[in-house]
């Protein structure tokens, strides 16, 4: 029903903004991907997805139009409300989500805040097909580059390098060589380690 709001911004926090749109003040809940990329400036514009429910009707709202997509596709299934899909989008970012459904990635899925094991099973159940012919995703690539992630940061992780810099560093060695292999994954972590 609402597409996007354009206006004002009066409030903001990192769960929720407020839109000024012509005198109308519209209570948009965001994730903190959403909170990360808000221009600076006052006018601003935001894609919304609006959930009725018997005792409210409560707006999300999106900067990039390929988040609500990713949300949209995760309140599709059975078990995950709009709060757990928001709580996803705050964890990881839209990328890291559609790659680990992609890739069957269940416990970094799992690993977010209110995802059960069997959760995490059906997220991927029901939209792996959906996100890799939406994204035009190559399964095996996605999984090839995962595997390397994963030994890498397992083998930092036992010479005896902290997980949460790591992976970090990995990510962003990745990032910008996608198909590095994890020899060199490794060597690149150490040196600037």
């Amino acid at each position: 029903m609402i597409a996007h709001l354009q206006g004002k911004l009066v409030e903001k926090s990192p769960t929720q903004i407020v839109i000024d749109c012509g005198g109308v003040g519209y209570e948009v809940h965001i994730s903190l991907h959403t909170y990360s990329l808000l221009p600076v400036s006052d006018f601003i514009k935001v894609f919304t997805h609006l959930q009725i429910k018997e005792d409210a009707h409560t707006i999300f709202g999106f900067v990039e139009k390929s988040e609500r997509e990713i949300f949209k596709l995760l309140i599709s299934v059975s078990g995950i409300g709009a709060g757990i899909a928001r709580t996803m989008l705050s964890s990881l970012d839209p990328k890291q989500i559609i790659n680990a459904i992609a890739s069957g990635d269940v416990s970094t899925v799992q690993s977010i805040k209110g995802i059960g094991s069997k959760t995490a099973q059906r997220v991927i159940l029901d939209l792996k097909d959906k996100v890799l012919k939406l994204y035009d995703l190559d399964e095996v690539s996605v999984v090839q580059s995962n595997t390397s992630r994963d030994e890498a940061l397992s083998a930092l992780e036992v010479l005896g390098f902290v997980r949460k810099s790591s992976e970090k560093l990995i990510d962003k060695i990745i990032k910008e060589n996608p198909e590095a292999s994890v020899e060199s994954i490794i060597k690149q972590a150490l040196k600037s380690l």
